[in-house]
């Protein structure tokens, strides 16, 4: 069973940082891509980051692309997300989720593509 636990969220003000942790569990946890995506009261959830098995491919979405760092290491099952130059509109559960196939090498933006899904950490950003 994956279990993947997301950490680090928090109120922060504009202008500021968090850093987001997605701990999996598992002895494949290095073997697939991991994405972040995020759900703001009242919208759908929507794409933020996603990072190939090796670390190598990563893809942001346009609304945080150069303020958004996504990382892994794999020797401690863990994915990161680096927020900086946060804004109100980042506000949003954050969600990590895990890509339903191995080894795919360019991380994908959909979330039909993630099959196990974190239960979320709470970032707020106040103006």
């Amino acid at each position: 069973q994956v279990q993947l636990v997301e950490s680090g969220g928090g109120l922060v003000q504009a202008g500021g940082s968090l850093r987001l942790s997605c701990a999996a569990s598992g002895r494949t946890f290095s073997s697939y891509a991991i994405g972040w995506f995020r759900q703001a009261p009242g919208k759908e959830r929507e794409f933020v980051a996603a990072i190939s098995w090796s670390g190598g491919r990563v893809y942001y979405a346009d609304s945080v692309k150069g303020r958004f760092t996504i990382s892994r290491d794999n020797a401690k099952n863990t994915v990161y997300l680096q927020m900086n130059s946060l804004k109100p509109e980042d506000t949003a559960v954050y969600y990590c989720a895990r890509d339903s196939t191995v080894g795919r090498t360019i991380p994908l933006p959909l979330d039909r593509q993630y099959d196990y899904w974190g239960q979320g950490t709470q970032v707020t950003v106040s103006s």
